[in-house]
Order: C-alpha cells, then sequence, then structure tokens
C-alpha cells in the first residue's frame, strides 16, 4: 500500500492532477507537511500519540484522524485550492473518507488493498487478532457509499461484488505498476556479488511480509525438499550443471507484521531447523527499491506461496527485472503468472509442488531463459502511468455525476 499511494499520487501529480495525502503523524520531528515533488505533498495529521500505534490500535484514532483531515482541508480551500474528490486507501482510511464525503460533500473513491472477508477465508487465525469485529460491516458500508471502488484485477473486483455486494457499475479496475527504472534485468552474478551471495549456488528468494497469511514457512518447506529430498539428485542448469540442488539457498527479504508476525519469525527459523535448513535460510530485514530489485535480479526463481494476494506487486516485481515466480494460484497472482510461460501456478500451496516446479526452473537453463524474456515483456505492460490515466479519467467523471447516496 506504501509503494501504491507513493507511485500513484506521483504519476497524478506529473500528469497535471494536485495530490494531498493525509497520513498519521508517528515521530515529533515530522513537519506538519512536506513537499514530495511539485504536486505532490504530504500532510502529517496528529492523531493519537505522536507516535508509533501498533495497527490494532489504529481504529481508536480514526475519528480524531478524520477531524483532522477536514480541518487541514478547509484550510486548503479556504487558500483557494479546490479539492474535486476524496481517495481513500484501506478500511480505516475509507471510514474517514466516507464522514468527509458527506462533511465536504465531495466524491469518494476508495481502494482497499486487502479485504476482511478474504481474510476471513484465507486466514482466520490472524484476523480474529488483529481486526475488530466491525471491519467488514465498515467496509461494506464504505463500499455501498463510494462513487468509485478500484480493483486492482478482475479477481479482486468479483470479490467485491460476490462479498460485499458491490454495484458493477461503480468498480474500476485499475492495475498497479511497475517501476521499470529501478525494476529491470541485470546480471545476476554482479548482483550476488553486490549482495555477498554465492554466485554458483541455486537462489529462491521470497519478499513480503513475515505473517501467517504470506505463508513463508511453505517456502521453506519447498526448500527442504531441493535440499533433501527427491530433488536434490538434480543438477543446476544456469551455470552448466556445475552445482546440485541441494547447495539451494532460501533468502526471505522482510519483517515481521501484524500480531503474529514476531511468533511467525520463530516458528519458521524453528521449521528450518527441525529440517536441517538453517545454513540454507537468510533472513534479511526490509529493503528500499534500490537494493529490493537487485535481490530480484541476484534469484533463479522468487516464490510468492501467500494464502490470498489482492493483486500480488512482488510477482510483477520480480517478472520486471526477469525472474521466474512459483506463486499461489489465488487472487490477482493469476493473472500476473502466466502458467508455464513467465512462472507457474501451485494449488493449495503444496510445498512438494512449489519445489517440483522451482526444480524444473533450475534444472532447465533454456526453460528458465525463455521465463526470464517472456516475464520481462510481460511486465511491460504494468507502469504507474498508466495507472494514473486510468484514475484521473475516472476523477474527471465523478466530478461531473451526482454523488452516490448511503444505502
Amino acid at each position: 500500500m506504501n509503494v501504491y499511494v507513493r507511485e500513484l499520487s506521483s504519476a497524478l501529480a506529473r500528469s497535471g492532477v494536485t495530490c494531498d495525502v493525509f497520513t498519521r503523524a508517528w515521530h515529533p520531528g515530522q513537519p506538519p507537511m512536506v513537499s514530495v515533488e511539485p504536486g505532490f505533498r504530504v500532510h502529517h495529521v496528529p492523531a493519537g500519540p505522536v507516535a508509533p500505534m501498533a495497527k490494532e490500535l489504529l481504529p481508536g484514532v480514526i475519528g480524531e484522524f478524520t477531524e483532522g483531515v477536514a480541518r487541514r482541508l478547509r484550510t486548503l480551500a479556504a487558500d483557494g485550492i479546490e479539492i474535486d474528490a476524496i481517495h481513500a486507501n484501506y478500511w480505516l482510511s475509507g471510514v474517514a473518507g466516507h464522514v468527509l464525503k458527506h462533511e465536504l460533500d465531495l466524491p469518494l473513491i476508495s481502494t482497499f488493498h486487502t479485504l476482511d472477508r478474504v481474510k476471513a477465508e484465507a486466514s482466520p487465525e490472524e484476523l480474529d487478532a488483529s481486526e475488530p469485529a466491525r471491519r467488514a460491516q465498515a467496509e461494506a458500508e464504505v463500499i455501498g457509499c463510494s462513487d468509485a471502488v478500484l480493483a486492482s484485477c478482475s479477481v479482486e473486483a468479483q470479490q467485491l461484488i460476490d462479498l460485499y455486494d458491490a454495484h458493477p457499475d461503480r468498480i474500476e479496475i485499475v492495475p498497479l505498476g511497475v517501476d521499470h527504472a529501478f525494476f529491470a534485468p541485470g546480471d545476476y552474478r554482479q548482483a550476488r556479488r553486490a549482495l555477498g551471495l554465492p554466485v554458483d549456488a541455486p537462489l529462491l528468494l521470497f519478499v513480503g511480509r513475515i505473517q501467517p497469511l504470506k505463508a513463508l514457512g511453505v517456502a521453506v518447506e519447498a526448500l527442504g525438499e531441493l535440499v533433501h529430498g527427491p530433488a536434490s539428485a538434480g543438477r543446476y542448469q544456469r551455470l552448466g550443471g556445475s552445482s546440485p540442488l541441494h547447495r539451494a539457498t532460501l533468502v526471505a527479504v522482510g519483517g515481521p507484521s501484524g500480531p503474529h508476525g514476531e511468533a511467525e519469525v520463530a516458528r519458521v527459523r524453528e521449521l528450518a531447523a527441525a529440517m536441517g535448513l538453517s545454513d540454507h535460510l537468510r533472513l534479511v530485514p526490509p529493503q528500499g527499491h534500490e537494493m529490493l530489485s537487485t535481490y530480484y535480479r541476484a534469484a533463479d526463481v522468487v516464490i510468492v506461496p501467500s494464502r490470498s494476494e489482492s493483486f500480488g506487486l512482488v510477482a510483477l516485481e520480480a517478472s520486471a527485472c526477469g525472474t521466474p515466480v512459483v506463486a499461489s494460484a489465488v487472487g490477482g497472482l493469476t493473472t500476473l503468472v502466466d502458467h508455464g510461460r513467465t512462472g507457474f501456478l501451485v494449488d493449495e500451496r503444496d510445498p512438494l509442488v512449489f519445489a517440483d516446479y522451482v526444480a524444473r526452473i533450475l534444472r532447465d537453463g533454456p526453460m528458465a531463459r525463455a521465463m526470464s524474456q517472456a516475464s520481462v515483456l510481460r511486465a511491460r505492460q504494468y507502469t504507474w502511468a498508466e495507472a494514473g490515466a486510468r484514475l484521473r479519467r475516472r476523477y474527471a467523471e465523478l466530478t461531473e455525476r451526482s454523488l452516490v447516496q448511503c444505502r
């Protein structure tokens, strides 16, 4: 979501749409407003303690945040800046946006990124602990009163209709983009040297938050099949068959997230130790774009074993770097990974199937190169400029319509 808001706001600003982004102030040193680039400003709004807050506590400060945003918007209007629409991201901002829509008589556009009722099916143990019971109801209310609801792909659009009775005519599919200046193919040997990783051994990559929903444990179990199982008898073809698969390493880039994050990190470490994989697993903290793209280029395969994904930005970024993806056949991943051409899709997150597909890519150099080329071509279809252009057209349409009223 951070990437989405930043990149889409930047794309809109460069197309002539002024964007003011409002976020909760979390550090006393933050100025009230920061100009990111011409036409794109970020406002830090006090709500609750001016310090980091646990995600599960944020619903308690929605009211204060909403009031703070309303004051800032009125100040902008008094200064002659015309506000045309409100775009809320995630359900918490959706609740705030819903109130502001009625207070200021402005159209509301909503992007949810994740949905309570989808998460309830995919990861109920995480949802029960991390989200208040009113989240699904709040999402339904926001969807019912939104003048437009953005979905990242056709799968998410259908979920909005099936699970929330969203009006199909109000749903706009706006796929995410990728910054091709950062995420592009490159020499994997050079990338590995830069990261201090072995040049001559199979390298798997996981990128994402470490929590049950992202299922890093499935990637570890697949690694175990490569290192200790029947697949280990195969040889790594990318460097002419010089290395056996049992030398494979899994690098996981990301940190614990949510109430079960720390426990999930501990569980993954214990799982790796129990499987004799501690020396084959590297946990790396979250990285900025300039370094994350290097990890993608260094990898032979990117594994995305998530239980649920509204879009699957990791898969898109990997493809832009020319790295084949083996992913769960869920959500937006089914629209990003072309099975057998840019990677493979796995039903039911079976570690054995993940391992089999990863082994195929590692063993078959010509196939891996063909997948790499096809991945880059596929990823070129996704740009933030195109996402911004679609959204700009939608904004223009909404300013000419009567506002949707609450059900």
